[in-house]
Parts: C-alpha cells; sequence; structure tokens
C-alpha cells in the first residue's frame, strides 16, 4: 500500500476510528496502526474483531447511542468516521430509506455532538459522490451542487452539510470525502460481477457508448483520508476523490476480460438490444414475484455515465492515486480471481 501522507503526524495521536470492520476500514487500521496512532476503534457489540489487531482498543458503542458515541470521543484528538449503511441498491423501499437516514444522517449527527463536546480537534468524514445529484453526460467538479436523488445521497448530504456547519461554529478541522464506486480486494456489487461474469464468459460484449464513469482503488481512499485528516488545506473543504481514469462500459469489459487472459471481441452487442433484454429480464422477475428485479440498473451502472473529477484534492493536498483498474486488474489476473 504505497500511500502519499506524513507518518509524523499520526505518530501518537489518539484516533478514533468508526467502521473499522468494514471494507475500507480494515484498510484504515492497517495504515494506522502503521503509523504508531494510539488507535481506538468503534464497533457493534457483534461486530468480528480481527485477532491480529494488537494493540488496538476497541470500544463497543453504536451510531444510535449517544453515550456509547461520548464515551469512544473522550481523549480523542482525531475521529475517522467510515462507518455506514451503504445497501444503495435497496434504497427504493420506505424501510431502507428510513435506516439511511437513521444510520448515515441521525448517526453522523449524534457522533459529531460527541465529538465536539470531547473536544475532537479534527474530524474527517467518509461521504460519498450520491451526496450530489446525477451530473448526466459530463463530468464534474466540487462545484456541481445538484441535491442528490437517493435516500442514501441525501442522508450523506445532510450529513455533510452537519460536519460543515460544525467545523465552522466550533473552529474544529472537519472534512468531507466523496470516494466513487470504490474497487479492491474484498469488493460486492456490479463490478465484482462484471468481473465475474468476464471469467466465466457468460457477460456478453458491451458496446461503446461514450460513457464515462469513476472509479477508486480502497487503498486510494485511505490515502485519501490520511491526507484529508492531516493536511491544513483541507480544513472545512469536501473532496471528490477518483483513481483520475475515467471509464466507458467497453473499457471495463474489456479490461476485465484482459485480466483473465480473454481476448476482447472486436463486436459488441448494441445498447438498444442490452436495454431490451434487461427490461424483459427486469418483468419476468416482477411476474414471479420478485422485487429485487434490477437488470436494467445495473446495465445502466455501466453504460451510463458517473463521471467525477478529483483534480482538487490532488492540487490541494497533494492527493496522487497509484492505482487504476486496469493494473488491479492485470494484478488479480496473475494472483488468480479473488473477489
Amino acid at each position: 500500500m504505497a500511500l502519499v501522507v506524513t507518518v509524523d503526524f499520526f505518530r501518537e495521536r489518539a484516533v478514533l476510528l468508526t467502521g473499522g470492520t468494514g471494507f475500507i476500514g480494515r484498510r484504515l487500521v492497517s495504515l494506522l496502526r502503521e503509523q504508531s496512532v494510539r488507535l481506538r476503534v468503534l464497533v457493534r457489540s457483534d461486530s468480528a474483531v480481527p485477532a491480529d489487531w494488537h494493540g488496538v482498543e476497541i470500544v463497543a458503542g453504536d451510531l444510535a447511542d449517544a453515550a456509547s458515541l461520548a464515551r469512544a470521543c473522550a481523549g480523542v484528538n482525531t475521529v475517522i468516521h467510515a462507518a455506514g449503511f451503504a445497501h444503495v441498491d435497496a434504497e427504493d423501499t420506505p424501510d431502507f430509506a428510513a435506516r439511511h437516514w437513521a444510520v448515515n444522517a441521525e448517526g453522523t449527527f449524534r457522533l459529531l455532538d460527541a465529538a465536539a463536546v470531547s473536544g475532537v480537534e479534527r474530524f474527517a468524514f467518509l461521504s460519498s459522490v450520491k451526496a450530489v445529484g446525477d451530473p448526466g453526460p459530463r463530468c464534474v467538479g466540487e462545484d456541481w451542487d445538484a441535491p442528490p436523488d437517493t435516500p442514501y445521497g441525501r442522508a450523506k448530504r445532510a450529513a455533510e452539510e452537519r460536519v460543515l456547519a460544525v467545523g465552522r461554529e466550533r473552529g474544529l478541522h472537519v472534512v468531507n470525502l466523496r470516494p466513487a464506486l470504490v474497487y479492491g480486494p474484498g469488493m460486492k456489487a456490479n463490478l465484482a460481477r462484471l468481473l465475474d461474469g468476464a471469467r466465466r464468459g457468460w457477460l456478453p460484449p458491451l458496446p461503446e457508448t461514450g460513457n464515462r464513469r469513476s472509479l477508486v482503488h480502497a487503498d486510494d481512499v485511505v490515502q485519501a483520508v490520511s491526507l484529508a485528516a492531516a493536511h491544513p488545506a483541507a480544513a472545512g473543504k469536501t473532496y471528490f476523490v477518483t483513481d483520475g481514469q475515467p471509464y466507458s462500459g467497453r473499457d471495463l469489459y474489456v479490461i476485465a476480460r484482459r485480466a483473465f487472459g480473454l481476448p476482447a471481441p472486436r463486436w459488441a452487442v448494441p445498447a438498444s438490444v442490452l436495454r431490451g433484454a434487461a427490461g424483459l429480464v427486469d418483468s419476468a422477475l416482477k411476474l414471479a414475484g420478485r422485487r429485487d428485479a434490477r437488470a436494467r440498473s445495473a446495465l445502466d451502472k455501466l453504460l451510463g455515465w458517473a463521471c467525477y473529477d478529483s483534480s482538487r484534492i490532488g492540487a490541494e493536498l497533494g492527493y496522487r492515486p497509484t492505482w487504476t483498474l486496469e493494473r488491479y486488474c492485470e494484478d488479480i489476473g496473475l494472483q488468480g480471481y479473488r473477489k
């Protein structure tokens, strides 16, 4: 994990991390331990704590429990808030929308309150590009301020706004980070399914539609979090975080095929045919009583736009992504496929 961050900044600093057992959180734990941080990790009582977390202070608690958050923040200098509810694909149901708000918005509000009362000086919040609305067929920077159009995005945006407000009111160093779709070992959802489809050969050749989608490796998200928590220029800011290399759906297909030593066919299935087929699949699933018919949605995530410009965090904080999807896929191709 090659990260550009000043080790001495974090040495012996008391840091509270939420979401430490998650996809990105485990990488943050590894980095912070390497930097001799006095690390405290907030975990739910039913969370599995890795056996090799020697020297890490474990505090049981929950974002819904203000008292546990007060205990977790006591004596802490820096909070890195990576915990959240991220089941975006199920967000169209009222129950999931309510949970997004309860965890991602209200949970962050409680943590901020506890941090401010405890005298925490720095607060880095791991948000999402979903905190802004769909930018359409363009690449956008942080000045793109369209309101989010999903319950997940609205909860994240509300949390971001509270983070910045508390920073202004209390004089804290606060920063919001909006990663694009994150890849890396252990990833799930659509990108993992694309790689599996390329490996197994059932994914049809995707066409070149000229779309662009931003991605970012988990290690580079960790780099961004480290820089944002440490760098004075990050205070009061919000940053997109990507690997700097937007991809078309065809790019994703070709890269995935090459990862497993498979040639990419010169032909492609037209987008109109793929969308028609996906619509038929969703209709059939709904007739069969399935509520989770998302073939069209999954296809849109491959052929649609979701492009974000992360040049600001590079210019202001020195963020330099070390991974691209092509490099990552070459790596998994050499080492054998792992989700």
